[in-house]
């Protein structure tokens, strides 16, 4: 896949601006959800940042750049956001979403299935 791409559906699958993203992540709900770098599932009392909380910070710093400005991590960090959306979306709950965690891990990467 090339930049233009990733770049393109980057941008159509992350909906939250940064700083909606930024306030998004310092909530208690965005620190409570997600998987550890040990591969436990977060839980609200673990001093760890989830891999979705730290790549919601990534995304915060990819957002504050031109497209002139990103690097190839950048883009590969881009092409891992785009896939992990569209698996979590083909996994959506078949219930009322609006406070599950199913969302709120989906929000740390950027997009609110609700916006």
């Amino acid at each position: 896949m090339n930049k233009d791409q990733i770049y393109q559906d980057f941008k159509d699958l992350v909906n939250l601006t940064k700083s909606e993203l930024e306030k998004w992540l310092d909530t208690d709900e965005a620190k409570s959800v997600g998987w550890t770098r040990s591969g436990g599932l977060k839980k609200s009392s673990d001093g760890d940042k989830s891999e979705g909380y730290k790549s919601g910070e990534r995304i915060i710093d990819i957002l504050s750049k031109k497209k002139s400005d990103l690097t190839d991590d950048d883009y590969a960090h881009m092409r891992r956001v785009n896939g992990y959306i569209k698996r979590h979306l083909g996994q959506q709950p078949n219930k009322d979403i609006t406070h599950t965690r199913w969302r709120y891990s989906l929000m740390n990467w950027g997009h609110d299935p609700l916006k």
